[in-house]
């Protein structure tokens, strides 16, 4: 498994505008809901997946990705590695075609079905922390 370069993340990041976010909780507590509150404020949308709750940020949530009716641009997940794969699986029935894995979060057999249906593949990385590294607060105007 290879992550893209910096110069690759950064790109990922500027043409992203809409994230599904997977396992998203609506606790502020936890990590999942931190990270998408702080994403969200950097001005992406943050689409919630979680069949456990209603609505996370403002937003409605979905049980499944394939359930969510607007274009999706990049995948973020926060499962444990064990269910990576069965989420890479709904994400090749998707629009999305970048599908990140938070940090700690990491499967092969999931790398290898994201790449044969052209998948940017990241894992094991924080995307708040690589956009903090590559590309900063973005402006909101």
């Amino acid at each position: 498994m290879n992550n893209p370069t910096n110069e690759e993340l950064k790109q990922v990041l500027k043409t992203t505008s809409t994230i599904a976010v997977v396992g998203l909780s609506d606790n502020p507590e936890r990590t999942s809901y931190q990270i998408s509150k702080i994403m969200q404020e950097q001005g992406y949308r943050i689409i919630p997946v979680n069949p456990n709750v209603h609505e996370v940020l403002g937003e409605k949530a979905y049980d499944r990705l394939q359930d969510v009716e607007e274009k999706i641009d990049l995948i973020n997940v926060f499962r444990r590695s064990e269910y990576l794969y069965e989420v890479a699986k709904d994400a090749i029935e998707t629009d999305a075609k970048v599908f990140w894995a938070q940090l700690g979060v990491s499967d092969e057999n999931a790398y290898e079905l994201l790449k044969q249906h052209d998948f940017t593949v990241i894992m094991d990385l924080c995307i708040k922390v690589v956009h903090s590294v590559t590309i900063g607060n973005r402006d909101q105007g």
